[in-house]
């Protein structure tokens, strides 16, 4: 498949009192036209980072300050602040996490919508009246795409008037507006219940189907990647461990932070036995020393581990990040 994405040495830091803070270090990645992409780990491991730097929404006291970022051919670092608002929204969308707080309380979910369509949605016609025709048009349509029932009504409704996974819907189809070649779905699934939330992520493989777009999906729940990506990127600490095709990732793990995840995740098969956490707190990201950054929780960790940087170890369409990675895998 052709690459639509590829970030290189990616590394993106935010100024506090503290000191500099590494949020993202030497991201790489590649996302190929019509690939689901999952993304995993922690709470403040550089997933959310890693995309808003994408999409070009770091602002101060965040900065990018190095690597590359090309999407479809275009290094999105060397362009304009204006070309990147063309390119934001039209060709590659991201979803927030909470979708209450992402929609605007005070406008209908009508003219959030037309916002995006007047944005970027150069086919419209040109007269007002026809456009205004064209714009509820494309919105019904993209409300009838993800599954509202009755959008024409719904279009004049504000998003507290919306359930949980409805805003969600709602959020999707703004995304959608454009038909954007990638979408950059952000915890999607955030505080719904499950039956909504398997709702949800079937709407999206099932949109991305239709519209043949890629998708990244940034999760906590290795079982939503297990079903639906085709690939998965663990981070950690700022820094990806592993990488690979899901199902080899998910059955062979061969970083200790992807084995200890799993091995974390409730199942029926292990009724009655304790869940197996993982030990202690992701490391602090201000002034991180050379070395390998989730070595005090892990349980293969070697006196090397305090004082050698572990460097990213390709195999075939594997990637890991372990000085221990052979004896891990085996």
């Amino acid at each position: 498949m052709t690459v639509l994405l590829e970030v290189s040495s990616l590394r993106t830091e935010f100024a506090t009192r503290a000191g500099l803070v590494r949020a993202v270090d030497g991201v790489s990645l590649r996302v190929s036209r019509g690939e689901c992409l999952g993304v995993v780990g922690e709470s403040g491991s550089g997933k959310s980072v890693t995309f808003a730097s994408v999409m070009g929404l770091v602002r101060p006291p965040g900065k990018v300050t190095g690597g590359t970022i090309f999407f479809d051919g275009r290094d999105l670092r060397d362009i304009a602040p204006e070309e990147m608002r063309a390119i934001r929204g039209r060709d590659i969308a991201m979803t927030m996490q909470d979708a209450l707080t992402a929609l605007n309380p005070a406008l209908t979910v009508g003219e959030q919508l037309g916002e995006v369509l007047v944005a970027h949605d150069e086919t419209l016609p040109a007269g007002r009246a026809a456009r205004r025709a064209a714009i509820r048009d494309k919105s019904v349509e993209m409300l009838g795409l993800v599954g509202i029932p009755a959008p024409e009504t719904r279009l004049r409704q504000y998003p507290h008037e919306f359930s949980g996974g409805m805003r969600q819907r709602i959020m999707i189809a703004i995304a959608l507006a454009c038909r954007p070649q990638l979408l950059i779905a952000d915890e999607p699934t955030t505080a719904l219940d499950v039956t909504i939330q398997a709702q949800v992520l079937e709407l999206i493989t099932d949109i991305r189907a239709r519209l043949g777009m890629a998708v990244v999906l940034i999760t906590h729940d290795l079982g939503v990647v297990a079903e639906h990506c085709d690939r998965v990127m663990v981070m950690y600490a700022g820094q990806v461990v592993e990488e690979g095709p899901t199902d080899q990732v998910i059955g062979a793990p061969r970083h200790p932070y992807t084995r200890g995840l799993l091995a974390s995740i409730p199942r029926p098969s292990l009724r009655g036995q304790p869940i197996r956490p993982i030990m202690g707190q992701v490391p602090d990201l201000v002034g991180l020393p050379a070395q390998c950054r989730f070595h005090s929780r892990c349980p293969l960790a070697l006196p090397s581990c305090l004082v050698e940087v572990p460097m990213m170890a390709a195999g075939p369409g594997r990637r890991a990040r372990c000085l221990r990675l052979e004896e891990v895998a085996a």
